[in-house]
């Protein structure tokens, strides 16, 4: 069974930084490692995701202000959250996803760490 664990959320006031990170338990190697977030009465949105190869890509109200990255041999992916506004409180879910050759996509979610930024 495979868990991804968050660390890193907390309390920061708007401009300050904050670092998730995520790490998968196992050694599954992931196509894909990622962050979603959900605010309060709103669905739930990427905010970044990065292929075992490296390749990044982002939702516009974050691009500039956070960056991720990920360790493949420790299945870890980080995200790097700076100029943080009130806009960014949520709760932060890391997830991951195999694409095997044969058989069904399979995605799994982490528990979510919540980040909440005030003005």
């Amino acid at each position: 069974q495979v868990q991804l664990v968050e660390f890193g959320g907390g309390v920061v006031q708007a401009g300050g930084s904050l670092r998730l990170s995520c790490a998968a338990s196992g050694t599954i190697r992931f196509n894909t490692m990622g962050w979603y977030r959900q605010a309060p009465g709103k669905q739930r949105e990427l905010v970044a995701a990065i292929t075992s190869g490296g390749s990044t890509n982002y939702a516009d109200s974050v691009k500039g202000r956070f960056t991720i990255s990920r360790d493949n041999a420790k299945n870890t992916v980080y995200l790097q959250m700076n100029s943080l506004k009130p806009e960014d409180t949520a709760v932060y879910y890391c997830n991951a996803v195999v694409r095997p050759p044969i058989g069904p996509t399979i995605t799994y979610w982490g528990k979510g760490t919540l980040v909440t930024v005030s003005s």
